[in-house]
């Protein structure tokens, strides 16, 4: 059974990532992880994402790296065989269950209804994705499904900043939150590093305040 929950424990923000080429995903890598956040999701939106998701397991080995937007089992062996920690994919279905179900590294399906978690569920599952948050009604909607589901785990993705980052870590049935703000586009269009390192070090400040 996939155990997302216990594999990023203790790093409970996930930065999500869409590079251009494996040096600007090696160079991102790097700002995260000196902010001290330790797992990075890669999604898999342009050519260069699996070549990324090796690139950056080889450059920094303690962190936890996946691939995102995943849809089919052969996204699913791709992530697989560019070396993925996990993969977490934008939303659910039985056929895509049933490939994640034949793979050992654990995995995240992406929900945004309770028709969705509850397939989830079915499949024998506690922890979902919540995508996308802020258009799935949000952090009301996730306060709703911890009465409906309440075995349920979530990590809210889509629309969160650190504006509203506190209506979702302070709720007790979120485990994690995601999201490319903490990977400013600005910064990483000008190969601001150390920028992106602010942003990631800002949005840990601020989960970990809430979440306390």
């Amino acid at each position: 059974m996939s155990d997302f929950k216990s594999l990023i424990e203790g790093t409970p923000l996930l930065p999500i990532l869409q590079p251009q080429s494996v040096e600007q995903a090696v160079n991102i890598a790097g700002a995260v992880h000196a902010s001290g956040l330790r797992s990075i999701e890669v999604v898999r939106r342009t050519p260069v994402a699996a070549a990324a998701v090796t690139a950056i397991r080889e450059a920094f080995p303690e962190l936890l790296v996946g691939m995102g937007t995943v849809l089919n089992q052969e996204h699913v062996q791709e992530a697989v065989d560019a070396g993925s920690q996990f993969i977490i994919t934008p939303t659910i279905s039985e056929k895509l269950l049933s490939a994640l179900s034949d793979i050992t590294i654990p995995y995240l399906p992406g929900t945004a209804s309770p028709s969705d978690i509850l397939l989830a569920v079915e499949a024998g599952l506690s922890e979902v994705k919540f995508f996308p948050a802020s258009l799935s009604g949000g952090a009301a909607m996730l306060k709703n499904f911890s009465a409906i589901f309440p075995e349920v785990s979530l990590c809210p993705t889509g629309g969160i900043s650190n504006s509203n980052l506190h209506e979702y870590s302070s709720l007790p049935n979120v485990f994690a939150v995601g999201g490319s703000w903490m990977i400013p586009k600005s910064c990483v269009a000008s190969g601001d590093w150390q920028g992106v390192t602010a942003a990631c070090a800002l949005a840990q400040q601020q989960f970990t305040k809430d979440a306390a």
